[in-house]
């Protein structure tokens, strides 16, 4: 008997496992058919409604108050949320969007907007020039603490012509003047009572955008809806699903296993693991020169980095060309400063430092910088040690200062590296300038402003100058720049205002490096351009097989 119920037992087990096998061969049976089947079948001309887009992002997003968000991951979810008048078309133009029609009368010195009459906020509340000007009051508001007002402030007046109309008034034309007018709009009949800093607004938004707000679970994920009400019409896909997920060897295989719809690839992951058969199947892979440069900023109230000297030194000590290598296999160019290159903007008479280590010894000696018996620099009996922080779940930005690490100990330099939770890193560290040094990135904005920086007025609470980098003659450059639409004269004064940057060395500009976005295939409305393949993502859709 007990022979018997041993074999029954065993058998048991067996058919279990056959069972569970057989149910994981049955499910990867039909993703397989179902790729085929977008290989095989005809495409429908009509987008299918239906499905969800599973993103992951390695950061939380701080609010979805998008004038008081700093961050990339507040930025990216907020789009989808709210309107603006205005937005980019696939190649930069700017065209209406909130707007019905737009014009720029006396040489840009006036702006006359009037808007669409069908869009709603998603509560069912009519969206007017009421809300427009409230944002606007809101961001000028000196208690509204917002790194975005310096736009706003450029403003002489805001006149309502009607319930759906409006005119701007400048001074002098203004070159960022349209836009400024491309910001989110907030809600007035919600917030207008609303202490904007403490509101719970912030993590329960109302907009007016192709998605809204269905679920925020922090540390986890947030839902988008799909607006069915959205005036540009409802979007194909039903959700957005963003997936917090702090790293991004974990993102890959959370990818790999089909719980990730689309990522950013690193490097790696783009050239050497995904050429397999199954990633060809399943997966679309983009290459293009992202819209933003990596850096390394100095904190210039540290006593170290106030010298100019010690921060060529440290520039002339950095190999890009390594760090490019070694990190980005290749995949990245060298920059000089915060424009992209091979664009207007960009000072093609610049290069970035050659690496010359006996140049940059040089420096250090001259700015009392010398090797003591223990290999490191020393001044007034103090070694040169000192700790980049950086955030979690950028592999890239970590090997680019394990390169940096080992290089900088051959000049007699302790770099140490210190790595933060995202939100912790830029709300607790970076904001408050409680650091040494940051490795980060900032995004390439379409127009060449970048005040918000570098402007000395932007050195203030949750300000974007977190460096401290204040020069009156890149003061006097940005002013002038933003103060004409004339491409030639902003020219000249972006070009000296990149020569400071270059001679100061407030950051050390790395590289621009290469965007590696991947898809899954049975994703379709996807056009890639010279924005990149984002642009129109409430446009995508799933054919209904796929869903």
């Amino acid at each position: 008997m007990k022979n018997f119920l041993k074999i029954f037992f065993t058998a048991s087990i067996f058919l279990l496992i056959c069972a569970c096998s057989s149910e994981a061969d049955k499910a990867e049976q039909e993703k397989r058919t179902a790729s085929a089947q977008l290989e095989q079948r005809e495409i429908p001309d009509t987008p299918d409604y239906g499905g969800k887009l599973v993103l992951a992002s390695i950061g939380e997003p701080s609010n979805l108050i998008p004038i008081l968000a700093s961050d990339s991951a507040s930025h990216e979810v907020a789009d989808f949320i709210y309107t603006s008048l205005l937005k980019y078309d696939k190649e930069y133009n700017i065209i209406p969007l909130a707007a019905k029609k737009f014009e720029v009368l006396e040489d840009g010195k006036v702006f006359r907007f009037e808007l669409r009459e069908d869009v709603y906020w998603q509560d069912g509340v009519l969206l007017t020039a009421d809300d427009v000007y409230f944002t606007y009051k809101l961001t000028i508001d000196p208690n509204t603490p917002t790194p975005y007002a310096a736009d706003c402030l450029r403003v002489k007046e805001f006149k309502q012509t009607g319930k759906f109309s409006f005119e701007v008034y400048y001074e002098e034309p203004y070159a960022r003047a349209i836009i400024t007018w491309m910001m989110s709009i907030l809600p007035k009949h919600i917030l207008e009572h609303e202490d904007i800093t403490k509101t719970a607004f912030a993590r329960n938004p109302v907009g007016a955008g192709p998605y809204k707000l269905k679920e925020w679970q922090t540390g986890t994920r947030l839902v988008l809806e799909a607006n069915d009400t959205y005036f540009e019409g409802r979007p194909y896909i039903d959700q957005f699903i963003y997936r917090i997920i702090p790293d991004v060897t974990t993102i890959f295989l959370e990818a790999k296993a089909k719980k990730v719809d689309f990522l950013g690839l690193t490097t790696q992951q783009y050239l050497l693991q995904t050429k397999e058969k199954e990633w060809e199947e399943y997966w679309q892979k983009y290459k293009y020169l992202s819209n933003g440069y990596t850096f390394i900023g100095f904190n210039l109230k540290h006593p170290f980095f106030r010298d100019k000297l010690v921060r060529q030194a440290l520039s002339y000590g950095t190999n890009r060309d390594t760090v490019i290598k070694g990190a980005l296999l290749g995949l990245g160019e060298k920059t000089v400063g915060p424009f992209k290159p091979q664009t207007w903007a960009y000072n093609e008479n610049l290069a970035p430092y050659p690496y010359d280590m006996q140049k940059a010894l040089d420096l250090f000696a001259k700015a009392g910088w010398t090797k003591g018996r223990d290999g490191y620099l020393q001044k007034d009996g103090q070694r040169f040690s000192f700790t980049i922080l950086l955030n979690q779940g950028n592999k890239e930005r970590e090997n680019s200062l394990l390169i940096l690490q080992a290089e900088w100990k051959k000049l007699g330099i302790e770099m140490k590296i210190r790595t933060v939770e995202w939100a912790t890193f830029i709300n607790e560290f970076v904001m408050k300038g409680q650091y040494d040094a940051v490795i980060l990135a900032w995004n390439i904005l379409e127009d060449p402003d970048v005040s918000s920086v570098w402007h000395s007025s932007a050195i203030r609470q949750n300000g974007l100058n977190f460096v401290y980098f204040k020069n009156d003659e890149v003061d006097m450059c940005l002013e002038k720049a933003r103060s004409t639409a004339n491409r030639e004269i902003r020219k000249r004064y972006y070009d000296r205002f990149q020569e400071i940057l270059h001679e100061e060395q407030p950051y050390l500009f790395l590289y621009v490096p290469y965007a590696l976005p991947m898809v899954q295939k049975r994703f379709q409305g996807i056009e890639p351009a010279i924005s990149g393949i984002t642009h129109n993502m409430e446009k995508w859709w799933i054919p209904g097989f796929l869903q």
